[in-house]
């Protein structure tokens, strides 16, 4: 009952912005002000006014605008270990106290309702980019004749990408790939791929060369870049140890990086197979790698949930982007380059701001499922993938079984359910139009974008 009550004032409170004053004042001062008020601060932290948390304590500032997973404040209330979790020796806060605590400093600290959010103003606008001159982007014509060796049931769809000019869609199976006509969605060939699993796919910039990444766990891993139109292979990259987990083409098509349990990303340079770079900050596998639109920017990141942002051309750091608590599962690039997209096993959807590293948008349960009768204890829900469209809309899948569709600004849009199997990929077509899944159970699922 009690936790019911709190719950409905949450809710209530939701219909004005959270201040210290009217909602963050009194949980502190029942939880917290007996050794964080103002008779001898405990680490010099004093929460008994909105300028004195503000102040911060003897080891600097205690909360950070926008940033409630780099608040030092928030964090101390949330820490699963009950010897370093605030209050000291004492219960945690309820979950809808812990709530409004989040949402106050991620809507600014304000010090009253009427009160100024202290969070940055920022143009994250999307600005179309201008329509590609030239040819169109092929579809496949001249393909060899393969035919995939027979299955007991379909692989899992694990990678699977679009076409950036053509009504065509690329899809994993076994020791090669799928390639289907958005029109028809109908099969109209395939490409082998006989150094074992695709586990990750890519056009080029320009819709004519098909990337193929994987390998044979344990035993080898490489790219594979194809002609979209004949099938013919271009070039083949990399020599790893264990199977290829991530991998990117630069948009000018000169740089293949790729990575895997190694911890390491490699960037070759595509006209000679040659080792360009080496980036060696990551310290747990790298599970994604993509190279922005604009090819300036490579972003990459780990098991371990940390996310870097490289130059492209020298491999130098730009910057570290840390909010992830959990293994990133995907990486999305919007197609102005301004804002990366990053979805993780923690539940956790992010829209970073990539001028200073900014998480612009955060959402903490993008795929949170619902709790069957009976089911306690956490229950996972990850997000799983990420895929930008044509005007900036991002769409997801996750561990709810569900594909959703954001706004520019990260408002949903639309929600898919997939009752059948759990949807690892998506993507979105060339002209914006149709939305498709893969499953787990190597089933396709298309929508039209609403």
């Amino acid at each position: 009952m009690r936790y019911a009550l709190l719950f409905t004032a949450l809710t209530a409170a939701a219909a004005e912005p959270v201040a210290y004053d009217e909602h963050i004042r009194p949980i502190f001062r029942e939880h917290c002000m007996k050794c964080h008020g103002e008779d001898e601060p405990k680490a010099g932290i004093n929460l008994s006014s909105h300028d004195m948390v503000l102040k911060g304590g003897s080891a600097g500032p205690v909360v950070v605008a926008g940033r409630a997973s780099a608040s030092l404040l928030f964090k101390a209330i949330t820490d699963e270990n009950e010897d370093k979790r605030m209050p000291y020796k004492n219960a945690p806060l309820p979950p809808a106290k812990i709530e409004l605590i989040r949402e106050w400093i991620q809507s600014g600290l304000r010090e009253t309702s009427n009160s100024a959010s202290l969070t940055a103003t920022r143009d994250t606008g999307f600005k179309a980019i201008a329509a590609r001159t030239g040819a169109p982007a092929p579809m496949p014509v001249k393909l060899p004749e393969f035919l995939p060796a027979p299955t007991k049931r379909p692989l899992p769809i694990v990678a699977m990408a679009a076409s950036p000019g053509a009504p065509l869609l690329a899809v994993a199976g076994q020791e090669h790939v799928r390639l289907i006509d958005l029109n028809t969605r109908q099969q109209i060939g395939a490409i082998s791929f006989p150094e074992g699993q695709p586990n990750v796919i890519r056009f080029s910039a320009d819709g004519r060369v098909l990337m193929i990444a994987g390998g044979k766990p344990v035993q080898s891993g490489s790219v594979v870049l194809i002609e979209v139109e004949t099938g013919k292979r271009l070039t083949k990259l990399g020599d790893e140890t264990d199977a290829v987990l991530s991998a990117d083409l630069s948009p000018d098509q000169k740089l293949v990086a790729l990575g895997g349990s190694g911890k390491t990303v490699k960037v070759y340079n595509t006209a000679d197979g040659k080792l360009r770079y080496k980036l060696v900050r990551h310290t747990d596998w790298i599970t994604a790698l993509a190279f922005s639109p604009d090819g300036k920017m490579l972003a990459s990141a780990d098991r371990a949930g940390a996310i870097q942002l490289w130059d492209a051309e020298s491999g130098g750091i730009l910057l570290t982007l840390a909010e992830h608590k959990a293994s990133v599962r995907a990486l999305a690039w919007r197609p102005d380059s301004r804002m990366l997209a990053s979805g993780g096993e923690d539940g956790t959807l992010v829209w970073w701001d990539t001028k200073d590293g900014w998480p612009a948008v955060v959402k903490n349960n993008a795929h949170a499922p619902k709790r069957p009768a009976g089911v306690y204890g956490t229950l996972p829900n990850g997000v799983l993938s990420v895929a930008y469209g044509p005007s900036g809309e991002l769409l997801t899948s996750g561990r709810d079984m569900q594909v959703r569709l954001w706004t520019v600004d990260g408002v949903l849009k639309s929600s898919h359910f997939i009752d059948s199997s759990l949807p690892l990929q998506v993507s979105i077509s060339a002209d914006g139009k149709l939305l498709t899944t893969g499953d787990v159970a190597g089933q396709l699922h298309y929508w039209p974008t609403p």
